[in-house]
């Protein structure tokens, strides 16, 4: 896991910025090459995991120095790929970054469908003056590219790292209009910054000669088609119990220590039960889950009765009102664009810890509640009333938004949220919707940001592509029946469990953030208010601001989504100097 930094078609000036902005993602070591004819520089931060020695380092190159490698992630199945590619490669390294590069060299963009794994990475051609990048199948490691006047391309794994090489940092309206009229955190290719775009999930770049070409590599529909897998469900579940082992198993490769992150639900007592499957009962590995003092939603109880009977130290991760001022400004400025309040907060809690306990790497279990319909609207899609704009936002019994309190400049902007539809049923569009532009974009990206801000590496094992199409190929009542969701999970996960591990109520992971807001963090929170709407004066209906912030305080509101919204634009604000 690290950052990369490119310059392609015009002077490399900016690209030790770029890298040194980047340095939380990389302590381990940096590098950088510049092609000598003068058309591109690459830069690197290094986050050590496998092969520790100076082998690893990058930028990468082939043994001719012809292509140049930067690389963020890690390919999980590089044993098996380097065992594949021996035959034509005399590797120099124990790298999956080496392998990566053999398997690019050797096979050409074909090698993407051969990755499991994360990744964003970039390829150098100095003969040819050709740039190929990629990022993986659902996006878990970012890309971030500016198209100069004069030609020049840029790419980052921030945005952040983008402005230090001189990128106007100019916010973009019309993606601030469409999070803050229906709470969209992610675009796809837009970001909040003009100008500025993401590579999408599962989409390759070609760059040469000051043209940019996008082309998609992985598609999810395609992957999964239309129909559903009507085989018994006991040998769907024999297979997708393998492909869990297999995904943990993978996951656990690595030259330092690996740690899980516990809550107390189904999906953490299925990746602790695969976490004991693939290393014994005898796992002593460190289990971390942040609390904030509130019994009313801190999971503690439940993560210590899942790990009674076992070898697993716990370690908790307190998150306090007092602590969410300077936290939250650390953390808008990790994150470059809108995060999800005090939760990712508390997140962010537990990546600090880890690192302080030398625990590098972090499994979690993120992905099975797109994957089998866990979310509560799913209901309404296997009843046949879904409308696909619901559940953007989770856990709201109101409106999360308050389009009102925006002016009519911004609202022309805001364009009301529309997905593709590729399945006949409902159910899959919706979970379809989840995983490729709402929940699990946003969810990573808030995620890689506090993970990399500590210099920890997050590892998803639940978003193993294989997994994730076989769940997606079961029919609805595999998934809902009788109001059980994840039904057939439900119905099999004692299989995967220590005897003893008991499982909490399905709940949104949740703080006491409505409760802290209008209460201890009251006199903060009003603070970022006033400063966002003097800041964005263009955007925000002050009165109607003021009025509606009274109106929370006082105890007429079931959420904060909003109030955390304009709290979000305050630190923006306060966090850098904005053209």
């Amino acid at each position: 896991m690290c950052g990369i930094a490119g310059i392609f078609g015009g002077p490399p000036s900016g690209l030790e910025e770029m890298v040194r902005t980047l340095g939380h993602r990389g302590p381990d070591g940096d590098g950088f090459q510049l092609d000598p004819a003068g058309r591109a520089a690459l830069g690197h931060t290094r986050l050590a995991i496998i092969d520790l020695s100076d082998d690893g380092r990058q930028p990468m190159s082939d043994p001719t120095g012809r292509w140049w490698l930067v690389f963020n992630g890690e390919i999980y199945n590089y044993v098996e790929l380097r065992c594949e590619l021996a035959g034509s490669w005399e590797f120099r390294t124990h790298s999956d970054t080496e392998v990566l590069l053999a398997a690019y060299l050797a096979w050409g963009p074909a090698c993407l469908d051969r990755l499991i794994g994360m990744f964003a990475f970039l390829v150098w051609d100095r003969k040819e003056r050709r740039l190929f990048g990629a990022r993986d199948r659902f996006g878990v490691k970012p890309l971030y590219l500016y198209e100069r006047q004069d030609g020049a391309l840029l790419a980052a794994s921030e945005i952040k790292a983008l402005h230090a090489a001189g990128v106007p940092a100019r916010p973009d309206a019309r993606t601030w209009a469409g999070y803050l009229a229906y709470g969209l955190y992610e675009h796809s290719v837009h970001t909040f910054w003009e100008g500025i775009r993401s590579l999408p999930p599962g989409c390759s770049l070609t760059w040469k000669d000051g043209r940019t070409s996008v082309s998609r590599w992985y598609d999810l529909a395609a992957r999964v088609g239309e129909g559903f897998d009507t085989r018994p469900e006991d040998v769907v579940w024999e297979e997708y119990r393998g492909l869990l082992e297999d995904a943990v198993r993978l996951r656990f490769r690595s030259d330092v220590p690996v740690g899980i992150n516990l809550s107390g639900g189904l999906d953490s007592s299925i990746l602790l039960g695969l976490v004991q499957q693939v290393q014994g009962p005898e796992s002593d590995i460190q289990a971390f889950t942040f609390v904030t003092g509130d019994p009313d939603y801190d999971e503690l109880p439940w993560v210590g009765m899942m790990l009674a009977r076992t070898r697993h130290p716990l370690v908790l991760c307190m998150l306090t009102p007092e602590e969410v001022p300077a936290l939250a400004e650390s953390v808008a400025r990790a994150q470059d664009e809108p995060f999800g309040g005090l939760p990712t907060l508390a997140y962010a809690r537990v990546f600090e810890r880890a690192r302080e306990m030398g625990v590098v790497v972090l499994l979690d279990g993120q992905g099975m509640d797109e994957q089998w319909a866990g979310y509560d609207y799913y209901q309404a899609a296997v009843n046949g009333s879904a409308g696909l704009v619901q559940g953007i936002v989770q856990g709201t019994g109101q409106s999360p938004v308050r389009s009102a309190c925006l002016t009519p400049y911004l609202l022309a902007f805001a364009d009301a949220p529309a997905f593709p539809a590729p399945f006949p049923d409902a159910l899959r569009n919706l979970q379809y919707r989840d995983l490729r532009y709402t929940k699990l974009p946003r969810a990573l990206r808030f995620n890689d940001r506090i993970s990399m801000s500590s210099s920890t590496e997050l590892r998803e094992p639940f978003l193993d592509h294989r997994v994730v199409e076989l769940a997606l190929r079961q029919p609805a009542e595999r998934k809902i029946r009788d109001g059980r969701q994840k039904r057939m999970l439900r119905d099999r996960v004692g299989e995967l469990l220590p005897r003893g591990v008991v499982q909490a109520p399905k709940r949104p992971v949740q703080t006491p953030q409505r409760e802290w807001l209008r209460g201890p963090l009251r006199g903060w929170a009003e603070g970022e208010i006033e400063r966002a709407l003097a800041a964005f004066p263009d955007w925000l209906d002050a009165e109607a601001v003021r009025r509606e912030w009274r109106s929370y305080c006082a105890g007429e509101s079931d959420n904060s989504f909003f109030a955390w919204q304009w709290i979000g634009l305050g630190l923006l604000a306060g966090g850098r100097s904005l053209d």
